[in-house]
C-alpha cells in the first residue's frame, strides 16, 4: 500500500466523523435546527441513545479482547500526567484567574462521541466496546480532576463532592457499563427483537451527537479568540496526544489498542467543560473559545496523527 493510499484509508476514517460535525454547523446557520433542537437531542443522546449503544457493544463483545485492565490503567495514569503538565505549564504561561479554565480545556477530552466516533469507525466493534469500557475510567477522573483545579483558581467558589460522586455514580454511561459487563459475562442472551430495536434506536447516537457539536460552534466567539485559548488548543491538539500516545508506544501498546488510546488523546476538548466552568463563575468565553478551536482543528491533528501512526505501522 503506498503513502497515498494510507492517507485516504485515514481521510474514509476521519472525514464522516468531521463532515457531520461541519454539516451540524451548516444547519444551525440555516435555521434547519435550533438550540431547543440541539439542548433535547444532547440530553436524548446522553441519557438513552449512547448508553444502549454502548451496552449493547459491549455484551456482544468477546471481554477477554476488550476487557484489558492494564490499557485502562494506562489511560488513567496519562490522563493524570496530562492533568499535571497542563497545571505546571499554566502556573508559568497563563494569567492566574484563567489557570483552571486552561487547564481543564487542555486535558479533558470529548472521548464519549468524538473518540468513541472514530473508534468505532477504524475499529468498528472492537472500537465501540473496548471505548466504551474506557469511557468508565474518562468520566470519573475528567470530573474529579476538573473539580479540583476549577476550584482551586475560583476563590469562596467550589463544588461538593458529594454531588459529584452522586452524579458520577447515576451516569447513564457508567450505569450501562457496569450492567453490560455481568451481562456479557454471563453468556445472557436476549431476544431477536430486543436487540433489533436497540440497534435502530442505539444508531441515532453518533449522527446526531455530532450535528450537535456543530450546531454549538460559534464562529463569532473564535474571532474574540485569545492567546490562552489557542495555548491550550494546542496542548489539546498537538502536545499531549504526541506525549501520551509515544509514552503507550513505549510502553508496549501497538496496533489496535495504541490506535484507541490515541483517538481519545487526540479528541478535542468536552462540551461539558463549559458547564463546569459556568457552574463556577470562571472565564465561560474562554472555556467556549477552547471547545470550538479544538473541535475545528481536531479534523486535522486527528486525520495528520492517524496517517503518521499507520505509515509507521505501529497501528
Amino acid at each position: 500500500m503506498t503513502l497515498f493510499d494510507v492517507f485516504l484509508s485515514t481521510l474514509e476514517t476521519t472525514l464522516p466523523v468531521f463532515a457531520m460535525v461541519f454539516i451540524g454547523l451548516g444547519l444551525r446557520r440555516l435555521g434547519w435546527i435550533d438550540l431547543p433542537f440541539i439542548n433535547t437531542a444532547s440530553a436524548l443522546v446522553f441519557k438513552a441513545t449512547l448508553p444502549t449503544l454502548i451496552f449493547l457493544s459491549i455484551i456482544q463483545a468477546d471481554l477477554d479482547t476488550t476487557l484489558n485492565p492494564g490499557l485502562l490503567g494506562f489511560f488513567l495514569l496519562a490522563t493524570i500526567g496530562s492533568f499535571v503538565l497542563s497545571w505546571v505549564w499554566a502556573t508559568w504561561r497563563v494569567p492566574y484567574a484563567d489557570r483552571g479554565v486552561y487547564v481543564q480545556g487542555a486535558f479533558r477530552g470529548n472521548c464519549g462521541i468524538v473518540g468513541l466516533a472514530l473508534a468505532t469507525n477504524l475499529y468498528g466493534d472492537f472500537g465501540l466496546s473496548a471505548g466504551g469500557l474506557l469511557l468508565g475510567v474518562v468520566i470519573i477522573s475528567y470530573n474529579a480532576l476538573s473539580v479540583v483545579v476549577l476550584a482551586a483558581y475560583q476563590p469562596g467558589q467550589s463544588l461538593s463532592w458529594q454531588n459529584i460522586l452522586r452524579d458520577i455514580v447515576r451516569n447513564p454511561l457508567i450505569i450501562s457499563v457496569i450492567v453490560a459487563v455481568p451481562v456479557a459475562w454471563s453468556g445472557i442472551r436476549l431476544p431477536g427483537w430486543v436487540m433489533i430495536s436497540g440497534e435502530y434506536f442505539a444508531s441515532l447516537t453518533l449522527p446526531l451527537a455530532l450535528l450537535c457539536i456543530g450546531g454549538t460552534l460559534s464562529i463569532a466567539a473564535i474571532r474574540t479568540d485569545s492567546k490562552t485559548a489557542t495555548g491550550a488548543s494546542m496542548m489539546k491538539m498537538v502536545v499531549l496526544p504526541s506525549l501520551c500516545t509515544a509514552a503507550a508506544w513505549l510502553a508496549g501498546f501497538s496496533g489496535k489498542e495504541l490506535g484507541l488510546l490515541f483517538l481519545f488523546f487526540a479528541s478535542p476538548t468536552a462540551a461539558a467543560s463549559f458547564v463546569m466552568v459556568k457552574a463556577l463563575g470562571g472565564n465561560d468565553r474562554l472555556a467556549a473559545n477552547i471547545i470550538a478551536l479544538t473541535t475545528l482543528v481536531a479534523s486535522a491533528t486527528i486525520t495528520i496523527g492517524v496517517f503518521v501512526l499507520r505509515t509507521g505501522g505501529i497501528i
